[in-house]
């Protein structure tokens, strides 16, 4: 299907020309003759991809990136940073860490710079899909008292995820963080999350630096390997498999979840008194073989250390 870039910074047609995909596909490209101009126009053309060249008339190159990452209406574009071979090695870093998807130096290969607008063309079409991924996650702050903390992911896009932490965080809102997709990123706490339950602490985080390969797993897992519930489903059941009454407890099954060749199946709880149908928060996260297998080991695992008083 084909898309709109806007290009700023860089000179339109030569994109064209080094990338025969966007004529072949027909994507439309259009230049903007200033950084605000192609800011301004991002949501009102509705621009799939943004590609920037280092000689923005108005704007440093970064600072063009990291204002599209803090709009809420345009930051799920995604960004192609094109630079020239003069351009400092620290710029590129730079670039990436205020939010670029790719930074690409040129001279490059026709076919590298394909595959990348090919990458990029789907991006926008991710994000918009959040998975239930019933996952652990291990933070670290970044500061002078940082600690290693275990969490858990409460959903997950290509541009960030809801944090249930089993701690508050410090006043530094920059995290390192090693997840159960392969690899690692760099996220930030952009808000507290009052919907995650005791006894967790809930936080939105978004990804300011992921990178090439955690990326690709990243999008993988939200367009093709969450075989979570259908969502008709989800709503009657609230993505309950079956509950269990202990004292004053009850504690919920959810629907199992695969990932790759992992199944995961979470545990939650709440008072007696007080549950109703989806109102438990986070206990335990078990994983299995199978559908059928991690929905024993949940079994199991509530028998050995869930026992009636």
């Amino acid at each position: 299907m084909p898309s709109l870039l806007l290009v700023a910074g860089l000179d339109a047609r030569s994109l064209a020309l080094e990338a025969p995909l966007l004529q072949r596909e027909r994507h439309v490209v259009e230049e903007r003759a200033s950084g605000r101009e192609l800011l301004r126009d991002i949501a009102s053309a509705g621009a799939r991809l943004v590609v920037l060249g280092p000689r923005l008339p108005d704007l440093e190159l970064t600072e063009a990136v990291k204002r599209i990452r803090s709009s809420p209406a345009i930051r799920q574009v995604s960004v192609l940073a094109l630079l020239t071979a003069e351009d400092p090695p620290e710029l590129e870093q730079q670039v990436r860490e205020a939010g670029a998807n790719a930074v690409l130096r040129r001279p490059l290969e026709s076919a590298l710079l394909e595959r990348w607008l090919a990458k990029l063309l789907v991006v926008p079409r991710r994000v918009q899909v959040r998975i239930p991924v019933q996952g652990q996650v291990v933070g670290t702050p970044r500061g002078p008292d940082s600690a290693h903390f275990y969490g858990l992911t409460r959903n997950l896009s290509i541009n960030g995820m809801l944090l249930a932490s089993p701690v508050r965080l410090p006043s530094t809102p920059d995290l390192d963080l090693e997840f159960m997709v392969p690899g690692q990123a760099l996220g930030r706490v952009v808000r507290e999350a009052p919907e995650v339950d005791w006894p967790y602490m809930g936080y939105g985080v978004e990804f300011i630096f992921v990178p090439p390969d955690t990326q690709d797993a990243l999008g993988l897992l939200v367009s093709d390997q969450g075989e979570a519930p259908p969502a008709e489903h989800d709503e009657l059941t609230h993505g309950i498999h079956s509950t269990l009454r202990r004292d004053e407890w009850i504690y919920e099954i959810l629907e199992p979840v695969q990932y790759d060749a992992v199944w995961h199946a979470e545990i939650r709880r709440a008072a007696r008194e007080l549950w109703r149908p989806g109102t438990g928060g986070p206990f335990y996260v078990v994983e299995g073989n199978s559908r059928e297998g991690v929905l024993q080991e949940a079994r199991d695992f509530l028998a050995r250390y869930v026992r009636p008083g």
